[in-house]
């Protein structure tokens, strides 16, 4: 499966909830979005699998991959396309063995220091942020801005996606800034309409969906 990370959304079950999450993002799918990353810090395992499955059918056909962020046993039960994991969410080379050479491993990045001890090469991409402060994670580490952002970037040997408070009227500085793409959560997810939300991004990343 391509990999375009041009944007990407990661879920939030409360800001989901007007639409409920499968419909919110299957109408972002729908308006453009490349990748759909799910995240829900608190549900337990059993309680993610039959989601995701059920996100995983609705995406058949996009192209649109279907990320599970943390949970290693959830992306393996529902046969998602691949995990997201953070600096403290366990070791690159343990998911890589567990989800086979096939699927896709993201890696949250925020330092240089974090660059240095990469495991590229069982990594496919890599979340840069925040690069601003957002209230949907509420552990973040502190914000880039666009200057650390492409500080980051150009540093990067795997494709990037940039993440923490960005809206429609960012994507430009975030491509100027080296990004492969731009992770939204409420900029989609908190709207009353969110297919129509996910057009309003710019199309300006070379592999940006049509």
């Amino acid at each position: 499966m391509r990999l375009d990370l041009s944007l990407y959304l990661v879920t939030d079950p409360e800001l989901c909830a007007a639409h409920g999450l499968e419909n919110t993002v299957l109408a972002a799918v729908r308006g453009g979005v490349s990748v759909v990353q799910l995240r829900d810090k608190h549900a337990s395992d059993a309680e993610l699998v039959p989601l995701a499955r059920r996100l995983k059918t609705g995406l058949a056909g996009s192209g649109v991959p279907l990320i599970i962020n943390d949970r290693l046993e959830v992306a393996l039960a529902s046969n998602a396309d691949g995990l997201h994991i953070g600096q403290d969410d366990g070791e690159v080379a343990d998911a890589r063995a567990a989800l086979g050479p096939n699927a896709i491993l993201g890696l949250s990045v925020q330092t240089h220091e974090q660059l240095a001890r990469l495991d590229a090469a069982r990594l496919d991409y890599l979340g840069l942020g925040p690069v601003f402060a957002t209230p949907t994670k509420r552990d973040h580490a502190a914000p880039l801005g666009f200057d650390g952002l492409a500080s980051l970037a150009a540093a990067s040997p795997l494709p990037t996606v940039a993440i923490g408070g960005l809206k429609a009227e960012h994507a430009e500085a975030v491509y100027r800034a080296g990004a492969g793409g731009l992770a939204v959560v409420s900029a989609i997810c908190g709207t009353p309409d969110p297919e129509a939300a996910a057009r309003a991004f710019p199309r300006v990343f070379p592999h940006a969906l049509s």
